[in-house]
């Protein structure tokens, strides 16, 4: 803040976080984001009078914090505070418009997935069952790499024929937007799976009627925590060094099914992806592979010796 008495500017965003921490109820540290934001705003636009700005200024003030290096997600984050500080002033000191109204933060790199390789996949795989609880993680493992299930979704499923059938070799899970979708099983991950159930049944309490496909100690469902936690160690046992989640197992199942396959919609109905451009991502895991098949089986690719 600039000398010991606020401009304008300062003062309605004084009364703004005021607001935000007395009847929005905002924690401390968010408290401190919106103010880091709108300081950063206020110095942007200098001289100029907050009920001025127009959305051409503040596309150039994105384009200056893009400049910076600031990243698209944090400007976003920025750009919904000055949103916000406007609603506030619109509603309590009639400014005439909002200029964040159709202001857009640069798209973000879109980073690609991590994916084990095949063999460190397998590796994660060679689970010892030695006790109840081994045994149930050895199928958690191999339900998420060979059904590229949500962690999510895995928690929510439960043992009933309805939800997995392991004659038949599928699993009916519901999944983003509440869209339920059929995935296979592959035999693995059933012979896993098939290992796992008496010990559940000695897990679960007579009278409880736990319907829960993977349980605790205690005999209840699994909670997100304690499965990302369980693969963690699994995976510090076997000695990997790659960091080891539920979704680096999805991304290892698609990349690794569609380097096999090549069928991007098969994948894309698997994964349960609603847009087939989230699928494509897995396209560009593959690439160096795709090469050296070109570079050895295209005829224009094939050098004279």
């Amino acid at each position: 803040m600039s000398g010991s008495e606020p401009s304008p500017a300062e003062r309605h965003m004084l009364e703004f976080l005021g607001h935000l921490t007395a009847e929005r109820r905002l924690a401390a540290l968010t408290a401190i984001s919106y103010r880091r934001d709108i300081e950063e705003f206020i110095k942007l636009a200098g001289d100029t009078p907050l009920d001025q700005l127009q959305i051409h200024q503040l596309r150039r003030f994105v384009a200056q914090l893009h400049g910076r290096g600031l990243s698209g997600k944090s400007i976003a984050r920025m750009i919904s505070a000055w949103r916000g500080f406007y609603r506030f002033l619109i509603k309590e000191h009639k400014f005439p418009h909002n200029p964040c109204i159709g202001l857009r933060a640069p798209k973000a790199a879109r980073l690609l997935p991590q994916a084990l390789s095949p063999d460190e996949a397998g590796h994660l795989m060679e689970v010892v069952e030695d006790d109840a609880l081994a045994a149930r993680d050895k199928a958690m493992l191999e339900l998420f790499y060979s059904s590229g299930l949500r962690l999510a979704e895995l928690v929510a499923l439960d043992w009933h024929p309805d939800a997995i059938d392991l004659n038949v070799g599928n699993v009916r899970v519901i999944g983003k937007g509440a869209k339920t979708r059929e995935v296979p099983v592959g035999k693995f991950a059933i012979e896993a799976i098939r290992a796992w159930l008496p010990h559940r049944e000695n897990l679960i309490h007579a009278g409880t009627r736990e319907k829960a496909l993977f349980v605790g100690r205690n005999g209840l469902r699994l909670g997100a925590r304690a499965i990302q936690y369980r693969l963690v160690q699994c995976a510090l046992k076997l000695g990997i060094s790659a960091k080891v989640h539920p979704h680096v197992l999805r991304h290892s199942f698609a990349s690794h099914l569609l380097q096999s396959s090549g069928d991007l919609r098969a994948v894309q109905e698997m994964l349960g992806h609603a847009n087939i451009s989230t699928t494509q991502i897995y396209t560009h895991l593959d690439f160096q592979r795709l090469a050296e098949v070109y570079d050895a089986a295209h005829p224009r690719a094939k050098r004279k010796t």
